[in-house]
Parts: C-alpha cells; structure tokens; sequence
C-alpha cells in the first residue's frame, strides 16, 4: 500500500518581509519548495498534495512547471493552523486507506536518510514524528513525555509553561501518520489556544488519549530538520547546503581549493580531476567535463564546458559553449549564444 504525502506550503512568511511567498526563496539557485516536493516524489510517496494558501498561485504555477502533473494542489483559506491544513486536503487525498507523511514546505534541508528513519518508525505506529534537540529552542513545540520517557504531548512555545520551555527536545514537524486515524483525530482538535488556531500537533494528545502507538525519532541534524522562517535561516540554509553540494562534488573527483567560498547552484555537474578555485559563481545548468581549471572568481551561469578547458580568473561566462582545450580569459565576457571551438582561445 502506498504512502501519501502532504506537503505544507500556505504560510505567509511574515518575518520574511517579502512579497514573494517564503517557499520560493532560494536555495542553492533553487525555491526551497523543490528540495522537499523532490524528496517525496523520489521516496515514492503518492499522491502527493501540495497545501497552498489563497494567494499561492506562484507557488502552484512554479511547482506545475517543474513537476508536471505528478503533484495534487488543496487550498487553504483562510488559514487556520497546521491541523487545518491537514483537514482541507482531505478531499483531495480521496479515500485514502495507508499511511500519510506530512513535510513542511520550508525545510529545504530536510536529507533522505532522515524521511527513511521516520518511515521505520512510522510502520508499527499511529503517529511518528522526528524531534532533535536544541541549545536555544525558543519558538519551537516542546515535545513533553511522561515518567517512563514516552510522548505525552507537544506542546507550541507561546502555550508552554515556564518548566515545559526548559526542554531542549522539540517537534520538527515532520510527521507519518495512519490516515484513517488522524482526519478522526483532528475533527475532535479544539483551537483553545494563544493564537486561536488548529495545531496539527495536538494529534499526539488525542492519540494518547485514544490509547494508540506514538512514536518520537531523535535526529542529531538538527539544522537539516528546521524550517527557514527569516533571512537569517534562509542564509544559514544556503551555507549549509553549499556545503553539501561541494561534498557531492569532492567525493566524485573534483578539487575544490575552497569549498566554503564556491558557491553552487543546484544543477551543477563537474566531471573528475577539475580543479575549481575560490570565488567562483555557479548557476544554472552548468556542465563542466574532466581535467578542466575554473578561476578564480568565475562566474558561470548555463554554460557546457568540455574537457580540458581552463578558465582564467574573473571571466564571466553565460548560456555559452566551449569545446575541449580552449582557454579563457582572464577577464573574458562570453555572451548568450557564443561558441568556442576546440582549442580556440579567448
């Protein structure tokens, strides 16, 4: 039996202070929307709905164009807490009889590995959900458990008291849940609470109360779990999935002279026993073939670039070819529509 998947993208982003809405924010050259809708269609997960807000048409028409018809879209209006959000894909789910995996849409951190643990726990469970702990976990739902160490409930920051804001563990957010208990199990949720809303966490109290299995998975990664909230969180999400992706990059053959001070986008692809300088730029579809020499501080944005080329620093280079064995710069412009043969030199 298939997994279904929600994916959660109607907030407003207000500490973003932007008019674009907060999951189109860049990551690595990519809306952070993408990473988590892209780990659920690898994972398998169907269907999966994306929840978006009245004025989401952004969103819908970014996701549409990238993923086809392979996601579902429920609108939530107005916006009533995360719980809501949940009730009003309903319909859009359809009959749904498995499991059902809830990811935020502002976690573009959010790894692989981390939604596999979940989906382990999850198997013999009603509700599992993936929790860490932080030094500082203001603003976050404490997850409070019970003398014996088992979850007792979640409780949200501004409806904590002043002992239940000294636990460190808290709810990332991330949820696998049986289907044919949590619609059940939200219907009953009240929104007695300080902001007047409908917690999707008050699920893991109902289940309790219910007698039903809760099952809390620790992760030690806390940043990969964390939503990006401000633009604070949104750089220290570019950085760390910089970061990453120079990782991917040095473990198939490629020299990085300064991994923290090269910056690439999300569908850059670099062929072994190259060797990239610091300061350079990479965006767009980049292609960049074996033994080739980069910078530094070159910028490069939708170029192929075959084997054996060197570019030489500060040259900016732009939805252009180079053949095999040609030299660059420095300081060359290549413009949109340029094409350098083999061994041509600039």
């Amino acid at each position: 039996m298939k997994t279904a998947c929600l994916i959660l993208a109607a907030g407003d982003g207000k500490r973003m202070h932007s008019s674009l809405p907060k999951v189109l924010h860049p990551v690595c050259d990519q809306p952070m929307i993408a990473y988590p809708v892209s780990i659920a269609l690898q994972r398998g997960f169907s269907p999966v709905v994306v929840v978006i807000s009245k004025q989401g048409r952004l969103v819908q028409d970014y996701l549409t164009r990238r993923f086809g018809d392979r996601l579902r879209f429920a609108v939530q209006d107005p916006p009533r807490g995360t719980g809501h959000a949940v009730m009003v894909a309903k319909q859009v789910l359809g009959s749904l009889k498995g499991k059902l995996a809830i990811i935020y849409g502002d976690v573009p951190l959010l790894a692989a590995k981390d939604l596999s643990a979940l989906v382990r726990a999850g198997r013999n469970s009603t509700v599992a959900f993936l929790t860490c702990r932080l030094d500082d976990p203001s603003g976050y739902g404490r997850v409070v458990r019970d003398d014996q160490g088992r979850v007792a409930a979640i409780i949200e920051h501004r409806d904590a008291s002043p002992s239940q804001r000294r636990i460190d563990e808290i709810n990332a957010g991330i949820y696998l849940v049986d289907s044919r208990f949590v619609f059940k199990a939200l219907a009953a949720v009240k929104n007695t609470n300080a902001q007047g809303e409908y917690y999707l966490t008050d699920l893991i109290a109902e289940a309790r109360r219910l007698r039903k299995s809760v099952r809390a998975v620790e992760r030690k990664a806390a940043q990969a779990l964390l939503g990006v909230n401000t633009h604070a969180q949104l750089a220290a999400a570019e950085k760390q999935m910089n970061r990453r992706l120079a990782g991917q990059l040095m473990a198939r053959g490629v020299s990085l002279i300064d991994p923290e001070h090269t910056y690439l986008g999300n569908d850059v692809k670099v062929g072994k026993d190259s060797v990239i300088f610091p300061g350079c730029f990479f965006s767009g579809r980049v292609r960049i073939g074996s033994a080739c020499r980069i910078g530094p501080g070159v910028v490069i944005k939708d170029a192929k670039i075959d084997k054996a080329v060197e570019i030489k620093a500060y040259s900016v280079l732009e939805s252009c070819q180079i053949g095999p064995g040609a030299i660059v710069g420095p300081f060359a412009r290549l413009r949109p529509g340029a094409k350098l043969a083999a061994d041509a030199r600039v």
